[in-house]
């Protein structure tokens, strides 16, 4: 199935997002105690980082199961109710990926239009909106597969 390694394919550009990112405020902080002074814009590019890395790593967290699932009321619940509750629950959440996804690429369009740009480096923020509609589109999918046909038997719920 080409949804899995898509996922993982997703989830390693979010982690390694999201590395450079805790590289980058790591540099900062020393560049601050050392110089006074940071790497200017690293609050923003922080922000715009670490949003686009979670979008990024929600495919494969979805994928995974990942999510926190409360069954304390469910737990003494048949197979299939738990199984429909499931396909329920991730049915939910192919309305609220699509609805994120759209609603970031609508945003995205707007603040290009509008020219908005950061505040001290003035980067543009509308690719920082437009970055996070591929990883919340692709999460909506795989929670569309798990609610339509159910999770693959490679996919162990995650259990506390």
């Amino acid at each position: 199935m080409l949804l899995a390694p898509l996922c993982r394919a997703f989830g390693m550009v979010g982690a390694a997002v999201a590395l450079a990112t805790g590289f980058l405020t790591l540099v900062s902080v020393i560049m601050r105690a050392v110089w006074s002074q940071p790497i200017p814009g690293d609050v923003e590019m922080t922000q715009m980082g670490i949003a686009f890395a979670i979008s990024m790593c929600l495919p494969y967290c979805q994928l995974q199961r990942g999510n926190i699932i409360v069954d304390f009321f469910t737990q003494s619940s048949s197979e299939g109710t738990r199984n429909r509750l499931d396909a329920l629950g991730n049915l939910s959440l192919v309305l609220l990926y699509g609805l994120l996804a759209w609603r970031t690429s609508i945003g995205a369009l707007s603040v290009r239009e509008a020219g908005e740009t950061t505040m001290i480096i003035s980067l543009p923020m509308w690719w920082a909106y437009a970055c996070l509609a591929p990883g919340l589109a692709l999460a909506g999918w795989v929670a569309l597969v798990q609610g339509l046909f159910g999770p693959s038997p490679s996919q162990q719920e995650v259990t506390a």
